[in-house]
């Protein structure tokens, strides 16, 4: 049975989403190889909310992935089951040495409690407000911006003794970071640029993957590899 994942669909077509916690999982099926089927799910029409979905999901939220009968959901808890799943299939996303599973851990950690609070921050009022005509709160901005500026000054000096945020090795610590500051840039609110020469080569490192490009580009899941 080739896995299914129910994820929004690009505005631009019938396309997986490629952003927020929908485009991290497209991502990783990508680099491990993975065939799926894609399941679109209209947040608009509230397809989310059926009585069928819910019976899968209890909370309603995409992405979610169903695995041959198993149901899961939360995109970085779907992200590490892929990789270890598949662990000897595609890029290898979450390291085996202990001490380089250490860093990966700490990269992925980083991302969580300290990079993806100031993203969302700034991108909810920069990116979420303007779309139902809410006014914008300029000191949740600058305190957000501030805030990421501090953190992308310590990833500078991380950068700079190794060459992704979790190790040597492009890992999901990186993956994680593509949730939602692609979209801030996309609308021209660019917050990576320039914070740094380390900073600016990862960056560029992770969005010129070719499954990123891909995954920019479009895709409704395939059927072999």
């Amino acid at each position: 049975m080739v896995l299914k994942l129910y994820a929004g669909k690009s505005p631009s077509g019938d396309n997986v989403s490629p952003s927020a916690g929908s485009g991290l999982v497209a991502l990783v099926l990508l680099e491990k190889k993975i065939p799926f089927e894609f399941i679109p799910v209209d947040l608009s029409k509230g397809e989310h909310k059926t009585p069928e979905y819910l019976g899968l999901h209890p909370g309603g939220r995409i992405p979610m992935i169903d695995d041959d009968g198993f149901i899961l959901y939360e995109s970085r808890a779907i992200c590490r089951y892929l990789a270890e799943k598949y662990a000897d299939q595609g890029t290898r996303l979450i390291p085996t040495d202990l001490r380089a599973k250490a860093r990966f851990e700490q990269g992925a950690s980083l991302e969580l409690a300290e990079f993806l609070p100031q993203i969302v921050k700034v991108g909810m009022e920069l990116v979420f407000k303007p779309r139902v005509g809410a006014p914008i709160d300029e000191a949740a901005v600058a305190e957000g911006k501030a805030a990421l500026d501090k953190k992308l000054a310590e990833y500078e000096v991380i950068l700079g003794k190794q060459k992704y945020i979790g190790g040597d090795e492009f890992t999901l610590a990186d993956i994680f970071h593509l949730y939602g500051a692609p979209l801030l840039i996309q609308g021209g609110h660019d917050l990576i640029t320039d914070k740094g020469p380390n900073v600016q080569r990862w960056w560029n490192d992770l969005v010129s993957r070719p499954n990123w490009i891909k995954l920019q580009e479009g895709i409704q899941g395939v059927a072999t590899y």
